[in-house]
């Protein structure tokens, strides 16, 4: 029994890389192959280092010249090499190598897996610090199907050798958590900054898949990675699985609309209808070079205390139906939105929202934590080729209408205001629907919530009926307990 002394607090004890690569090593079933690309066999390394390799390494190996990796993996249509395309054509490859080489009715319980990386890590100038995919495609019963865990990753160090050590690192936790944490996707993702440091490396995707992971909504991956700090956001589309936003969003026109969609009601889809039109009707914009985001914040997520995973899944998948992309980000202030965007596009911006958000952004109280207060803000925020399109505001007592023209910010930002409305910065959404300008999402969800009626007319036609054939936001259970009330 091991010796405490008082005073000792409880700990969680991480076990060292080393520690992790010998316990792969030493399991006489898990065998596999080792392909990395671009930054070393840095992750194959630990294992050598640890001993007893000779077991589980069946081959480990880098194509590093372009001829020679396309002879063997194929030529991608981009001609790219950093990209999910190949880490996938990686995988498939070497997996079906394994499985021909290695006799099933020989090695009965042997567990295959593939580990693979393809990476740029920093360039000689120190411009672009590099990023790279990672991915695991295993078994963890020999009668099993493949199970896979794929992630994009960006470096966030300023040197090669140290990049390459981290990217080592975060190998061997991803194959350890694979086999040893797989029944808990929350702590395995968790487990992967093991003696790493959140500064060092970023983890903007992930997807889970196979027969382990069946029960893995992938969205939900994604929250908790901006949850945890590995990102500040997160993409998935339609269909539900995370999505790279380098890919979605490199050089294209971006229009952005922010809010809580709990759930989505008829003035958001005419907020988004209204100014995709005018987005459309701006030069140097396409409807072909155009994508469309769906942004929810943390801070929105959190508005009622914990995260209520189950409220963001319904949210979500009312968005995923109605086909939108969906970003979730750790950005409260809108020039931290433009600045995440300007990372892959120069191309023109817009975002779209009501009156009460653009007075938001003239409060100085939001920038207190720059140096240059609003000023820098908004250098940031209007630098850009962006426009704002303002849906505009019904003051429900006396019917007035609020839009650009007559909105009132504080004394202090008046004429910054007007700079930008001025110059083109600011443009009314004109033709919006009066009729539905006394819909506010919270009254939607606090009528479904109590099992009131005359709510559905409020929700667009669809969304209405996935709320009642899906039982999202609680809607059965609410129709029950008005029912009970009632009786």
């Amino acid at each position: 029994m091991p010796i405490t002394i008082m005073g000792d607090k409880e700990f969680e004890n991480v076990p060292s890389i080393n520690s992790k690569a010998l316990r792969i090593n030493l399991n006489e079933n898990i065998y596999g192959t080792f392909s990395e690309i671009g930054a070393g066999q840095e992750t194959v390394r630990n294992f050598f280092r640890a001993g007893g390799a000779s077991g589980t390494i069946a081959k480990a190996m880098s194509a590093y010249d372009k001829d020679f990796s396309d002879a063997i993996y194929g030529v991608e249509n981009d001609r790219r090499y950093v990209t999910e395309a190949r880490l996938k054509k990686m995988l498939s490859h070497e997996t079906n190598l394994i499985e021909q080489r290695i006799s099933r009715e020989k090695h009965p319980n042997k567990l295959f897996f593939t580990y693979a990386n393809t990476v740029a890590t920093i360039d000689f100038a120190k411009k672009y610090k590099g990023h790279g995919w990672v991915g695991i495609r295993y078994q963890v019963d020999p009668k099993e199907d493949y199970n896979e865990i794929l992630l994009h990753v960006r470096f966030h160090e300023n040197d090669a050798r140290h990049q390459q050590n981290t990217l080592g690192i975060l190998g061997v936790n991803l194959i350890y958590g694979a086999y040893y944490k797989y029944d808990n996707p929350k702590k395995l993702l968790r487990y992967l900054y093991d003696h790493i440091d959140k500064d060092q490396i970023e983890i903007d995707t992930i997807n889970f898949s196979g027969p382990r992971f069946e029960k893995v909504d992938n969205r939900l991956m994604s929250l908790q990675l901006v949850k945890n700090g590995m990102t500040e956001a997160v993409m998935f589309g339609p269909d539900g699985n995370n999505v790279l936003p380098a890919k979605i969003l490199y050089k294209k026109n971006i229009l952005a609309l922010r809010g809580s969609f709990r759930p989505v009601t008829k003035v958001n889809m005419d907020m988004y209808e209204r100014s995709k039109d005018l987005f459309f009707k701006e030069s140097k914009v396409s409807r072909e070079n155009t994508e469309i985001i769906f942004e929810i914040t943390l801070s929105n997520l959190r508005a009622e205390g914990e995260i209520d995973e189950r409220d963001f899944m319904d949210r979500a998948e009312l968005l995923c139906s109605l086909g939108q992309t969906v970003m979730i980000s750790n950005f409260q202030e809108y020039y931290r939105v433009v600045e995440y965007f300007s990372r892959y596009s120069k191309q023109r911006m817009g975002l779209t929202m009501g009156v009460q958000n653009l007075v938001d952004v003239f409060d100085e109280k939001y920038y207190r934590h720059l140096s240059g207060g609003i000023l820098e803000a908004f250098g940031k925020l209007f630098f850009k080729d962006l426009k704002v399109y303002l849906y505009p505001l019904k003051n429900p007592e006396t019917g007035e209408i609020t839009t650009s023209e007559n909105l009132k910010v504080h004394p202090r930002m008046k004429e910054l205001y007007k700079f930008f409305k001025y110059n083109g910065r600011v443009e009314d959404i004109k033709d919006y629907n009066p009729d539905i300008m006394d819909i506010y999402s919270r009254e939607v969800l606090k009528m479904i919530s109590e099992g009131k009626k005359g709510w559905e007319e409020m929700l667009p036609e669809k969304t209405t009926k996935m709320i009642k054939e899906q039982n999202l936001f609680n809607y059965r259970e609410s129709r029950e307990k008005a029912k009970t009330e009632e009786v």
